[in-house]
């Protein structure tokens, strides 16, 4: 098994402030993201940078409140017609983090933007609407999951999971706390996955993702590497701004 590495095989590009991900065809995807989430087939992912805290009269505004009609528009607008998934975040591109592992034929890929000024742990009463709670800085993780495999839904469904566990674990190991409390944060209040694999019978197929399978291990492996790294230039992008 390969470590993994920070070159990706996949296409993309940071056009602006939104990275494009070319999924070269379409691929079956479960996701949180607020355009085109759940399971759903795709061939395109995009994550967009908008203003942490826009005014009423800004163009950001308008994205905040209905985030999958912009993402729409967005993708319109750079001259997408096929199927896409969107995320926003308040994290600049500049800081997108990339790794790859793979073993006998067997690939994953990661892209991720971090950012845990809004750091939560789960299970913590969310603030009530119109108490004016405010994010001052990027304050996001979103992570994109790119694989060859061929995974059952339920499979999908534990790769979500895999995937979370290895982004608790970083937090969890560098003290990240909830911007709430002092307790270890689990993620943050605006995290978001995709999760994108082949369809049925153009990949290897995989009915279990978890811990214990080769897949699960290679999705831990590129998650722990992109937050780890993503981690660190959020903290020098805080320090750079603060």
């Amino acid at each position: 098994m390969k470590i993994p590495s920070l070159r990706v095989r996949t296409h993309y590009h940071v056009t602006g402030h939104t990275l494009v991900i070319n999924l070269e065809g379409r691929k079956r995807l479960l996701s949180s993201a607020p355009q085109g989430g759940g399971l759903r087939l795709a061939s395109y992912v995009l994550n967009h940078q908008v203003e942490a805290n826009p005014t009423s009269i800004s163009s950001g505004a308008m994205s905040f409140r209905d985030p999958a009609r912009s993402l729409r528009e967005l993708a319109a607008r750079l001259g997408i017609r096929a199927a896409t998934v969107g995320l926003m975040t308040a994290v600049p591109m500049t800081q997108l983090v990339t790794a790859r592992a793979e073993t006998d034929g067997l690939w994953v890929e990661c892209f991720a933007t971090v950012g845990v000024t809004n750091a939560v742990r789960a299970g913590e009463w969310p603030l009530a609407v119109g108490a004016g709670e405010r994010v001052d800085k990027p304050g996001t993780i979103n992570l994109i999951l790119i694989t060859n495999g061929s995974l059952s839904q339920a499979a999908m469904v534990g790769a979500v999971q895999v995937v979370t566990e290895a982004k608790s674990s970083v937090l969890r190991d560098h003290d990240v706390s909830s911007c709430r409390s002092s307790a270890p944060a689990t993620g943050t209040g605006t995290d978001a996955v995709v999760l994108a694999c082949s369809l049925r019978g153009q990949g290897p197929f995989h009915l279990y993702s978890g811990t214990h399978t080769m897949i699960g291990a290679l999705l831990g492996q590129v998650v722990t590497d992109c937050v780890t790294r993503g981690l660190a230039k959020a903290n020098a992008w805080q320090e750079l701004y603060r």
